[in-house]
């Protein structure tokens, strides 16, 4: 489904605020996951986001998960948007859907932030180290995320799961994914029993700050959230310092430095210093999360193929993964000094 049911929204709309009023929608362009609109009903102004339609992975465009976590979160001081209603009934709309708070502030699709000041570019990056770390300290348990996901062996299942998802896709083989593969799990570290809610996909192209203010607000896009390793979410957060604007947003190649954000290594001490203590970030962590993001792009060119995919730019973002299982081998190449590792 490329739209929305207009008349079927409105009918659903009613049923929660009966007193709404004119029915204006706006799909929200990026982003390769769930569709996803901003929903104006009178005065009331919500964001709406639902699984694409077409052929699933198992266990991805986990709308339902997404909106557990925003609940979980609401009482905490990460920064969540307010969920409000969750629709599980797929006739509605074609696939499932929830509808939340829209909030007013910024997203930044460039990492190298143009625009800003030096000053506004490095809180910005900082600010989402600490609201990273703020994320990692909650406790599952005491939000009522104790059964979010498995405990323990968590590189172990999650290189086990995206390999699996890899070998099921109908594209062609990239040797550099194969490598990783292997790699990943004969170079794993020692399991050290931390455990937080990872988000999965923690980067700031998925974080809106203030409007005016170097601040997040809002952390988005949950759908891969989980219990897990908060090395996961760190090592995936640092790919930006490890990839090129033309991979995803990246700022390996530009003038990052001079413009005033951090190098990697004072953003991963500013997590530190705000963190529960976690092991050192290490080059196999960033090198599984570009594996992941790896097989992300894989599952996108494929429902890119199958004509399913959420982005009309999804087509053109499939020989990403052969880009980032590339980058990946360039992270396992450097030393822990060249990478500027904790």
């Amino acid at each position: 489904m490329s739209d929305l049911d207009l008349k079927a929204l409105q009918h659903w709309l009613s049923s929660k605020w009966p007193d709404g009023g004119d029915l204006q929608t706006q799909r929200i362009s990026g982003g390769q996951s769930n569709p996803t609109w901003f929903v104006t009903w009178g005065e009331i102004r919500l964001v709406l986001r639902k699984k694409p339609s077409g052929p699933i992975l198992r266990g991805a465009h986990a709308i339902e998960r997404e909106f557990r976590v925003l609940c979980a979160l609401a009482e905490t001081d990460v920064p969540v948007p307010r969920a409000l209603y969750l629709e599980e009934d797929a006739s509605i709309l074609g696939t499932p859907f929830y509808v939340m708070d829209r909030l007013e502030g910024r997203v930044f699709s460039d990492c190298t932030l143009p625009g800003q000041t030096p000053t506004e570019r490095r809180e910005i990056y900082l600010d989402m180290a600490r609201t990273l770390a703020r994320l990692h300290a909650v406790r599952p348990d005491q939000v009522g995320l104790s059964d979010f996901g498995k405990p323990g062996n968590y590189f172990t299942r999650q290189i086990e799961r995206w390999s699996k998802q890899y070998k099921d896709s109908t594209g062609p083989r990239i040797e550099d994914l194969d490598f990783l593969a292997d790699w990943l799990p004969a170079n794993m570290p020692a399991a050290d029993g931390a455990t937080s809610i990872a988000h999965g996909d923690f980067r700031l192209g998925n974080l809106m700050f203030h409007p005016t203010e170097p601040r997040v607000i809002a952390v988005l896009d949950w759908e891969l959230s989980t219990l897990g390793h908060p090395l996961a979410d760190l090592g995936y957060c640092v790919m930006s310092w490890n990839s090129t604007p033309d991979e995803y947003g990246g700022i390996l190649g530009t003038d990052w430095a001079e413009g005033g954000i951090p190098t990697q290594d004072e953003f991963v001490k500013e997590y530190y210093a705000h963190a529960l203590p976690t092991a050192p970030l290490l080059p196999f962590h960033t090198a599984f999360a570009m594996f992941r993001f790896a097989v992300i792009f894989v599952g996108i060119a494929d429902r890119a193929r199958a004509g399913s995919a959420a982005s009309p730019e999804a087509s053109s973002l499939g020989p990403l993964a052969a880009r980032f299982a590339a980058r990946a081998r360039e992270v396992i190449g450097r030393t822990s000094s060249d990478t500027g590792t904790h």
